[in-house]
């Protein structure tokens, strides 16, 4: 049975979240009979289970194995050039050392001439039988060789630092490409059943690879009451083999995941056993990065008479239990492991503004915007940006989004709203006619709008929690009455101020200690 060779570029990639299938289509005429083609080179890391066939023809397929291709070079054209220029790099130098090692044969040669001729030239002259401009002209002769062979030998040092720092360079981006530089390959050969004679057959070959991935980041917007959410596609390979610009599919699928429906186990119940002691680990503190500042209060500046540039967005086929994006841009992702983005979708949605602040932690007030998945795409997990107009205001991260629910964006801080937290009464008495030890303070928190439109403030505070009966907290100034309260003592107004307008929250209370309890938590 003979062997055909056929040419099947990448025609299409679906990318999963962990891996990819890659689809290769190409055309072959072949007589009548059973013929074998291969469909050569693959990469190493396909699995080998994932391998199907289709195509169209006067042809029927018997089976298809994957084989070794033993290559002796890479094929990757990139990876040749390098390996080509490399190679021509230490050509040149071994050539410069080679140089450098004749001049320095010569130096050595010109010093040991200059040094016995020196003795000759000294007699000859004591003897009457030199003149003493033959033996200027010699010393002079000497000294330019000399001299012209010293220079030499810094050019050549030049040049041998050149040519090394660009074979680093070279070095470099071959351990860049290293994925493709494996010389062996997977060849699939494809066994058909050819009915007519000189039949064109089309073959279709698709496989599954690891080292594929794409994940999901968001640009938020806010503009006036809506945000726009725009929603990139990241995509990744290193699987050894370059992907053009073909028909690129993203797909929320997860083959990796498990398909079985999860078992019960008993749960039992036992007495409490301490473990026996052990030394304690030393605690490790991490530094949480701050949140980066907004930007200035100026915006971009805008064009009444320009329309607003649009962004092309994907196609979406969505499924039982996952969805598949085409964006409408073809993007070629080279096997390097760098990132290619592509837009997925942009997405107005309707939000709720609103300010919080927590001026027992920090008198400033946040914007929040609360907002609504309107749209039919279930958003995956990933990192946002998040813009007010133009201007940049935080880094956060978007849980999974399904439609119909609701998330809280915090869009920085908003300096126009000014809160303050005053200390307004503290004193600290004991009773005449009992042990009992009392400490009472008030606070006053004010909270101004000078924002251009009505605001509505969630601040939230607290009052302390008592661990002991000894210790008893009783609240005497809550004014106005909080609109929200829990059990660990956090309260919550929402106080809703037109532009220019203040407003005032009371906070007092007492806490009274028994005979010889001393107080531990207490802050001011």
């Amino acid at each position: 049975m003979d062997t055909a060779e056929i040419e099947a570029p990448v025609v299409g990639v679906t990318v999963y979240p962990d891996r990819a299938r890659v689809t290769r289509r190409g055309s072959i005429r072949l007589p009548a009979g059973d013929h074998r083609v291969r469909v050569a080179p693959l990469p190493l890391g396909l699995r080998r289970d994932s391998v199907r066939v289709g195509g169209r023809g006067a042809a029927t397929v018997l089976g298809v194995d994957v084989t070794a291709w033993r290559q002796a070079r890479s094929t990757d054209t990139q990876v040749v050039g390098l390996e080509q220029r490399r190679r021509e790099l230490a050509d040149e130098l071994a050539e410069v050392d080679d140089a450098n090692g004749i001049e320095e044969q010569r130096g050595e040669f010109l010093a040991r001439l200059a040094e016995r001729a020196g003795g000759t030239y000294a007699r000859a002259l004591a003897a009457g039988d030199a003149a003493p401009a033959d033996v200027a002209a010699f010393t002079d002769s000497v000294a330019g060789q000399l001299a012209e062979s010293r220079a030499r030998r810094r050019g050549l040092a030049r040049r041998r630092t050149d040519l090394a720092e660009e074979l680093a360079a070279v070095d470099r981006d071959l351990d860049a490409a290293r994925g493709k530089r494996a010389p062996d390959r997977l060849a699939a050969e494809v066994t058909v059943a050819v009915a007519a004679d000189d039949a064109e057959v089309e073959l279709e070959l698709s496989y599954l690879v690891d080292g594929a991935r794409w994940h999901s980041s968001y640009d938020l917007r806010l503009v006036d009451d809506t945000v726009t959410v725009t929603w990139f596609g990241l995509v990744s390979q290193s699987t050894g083999e370059d992907w053009p610009e073909c028909e690129l599919r993203l797909s929320t699928a997860r083959p990796a995941a498990t398909t079985g429906v999860p078992e019960l186990s008993p749960w039992y119940l036992d007495r409490f056993r301490p473990p026996l002691p052990a030394r304690a680990a030393a605690p490790v503190s991490a530094a949480m990065p701050a949140p980066p500042a907004p930007g200035g209060g100026g915006g971009l500046a805008r064009t009444a008479a320009l329309a607003q540039v649009r962004e092309s967005v994907a196609e979406v086929e969505q499924g039982v239990s996952a969805a598949t994006y085409r964006p409408a841009r073809a993007v070629a992702v080279p096997a390097d492991g760098s990132t290619h983005r592509a837009t997925i979708a942009v997405l107005e949605l309707p939000a709720r503004l609103d300010h919080v602040t927590v001026p027992v932690r920090a008198a400033e007030a946040h914007l929040r915007a609360t907002v609504r998945n309107t749209s039919a795409h279930t958003l995956p997990a990933g990192p946002a940006a998040v813009f007010h107009d133009a201007d940049f205001v935080a880094a956060t991260r978007l849980p999974v989004w399904a439609p119909g629910e609701e998330t809280e964006l915090a869009l920085g801080v908003d300096d126009r709203l000014r809160v303050e937290r005053k200390l307004h009464r503290r004193t600290e008495t004991r009773a005449t006619l009992s042990s009992t030890r009392r400490r009472e303070v008030e606070y006053r928190i004010t909270v101004a709008n000078h924002t251009p439109r009505a605001a509505t403030v969630e601040v939230r505070d607290q009052v302390p929690v008592s661990r002991d009966e000894a210790v008893v907290v009783r609240e005497t100034t809550l004014t106005p009455p909080p609109a929200e309260r829990t059990d660990l003592g956090e309260l919550t107004w929402r106080l809703s101020l037109a532009p220019g307008d203040s407003g005032e929250i009371a906070l007092g209370f007492r806490v009274e200690l028994a005979k010889g309890v001393e107080l531990t938590g207490w802050r001011e």
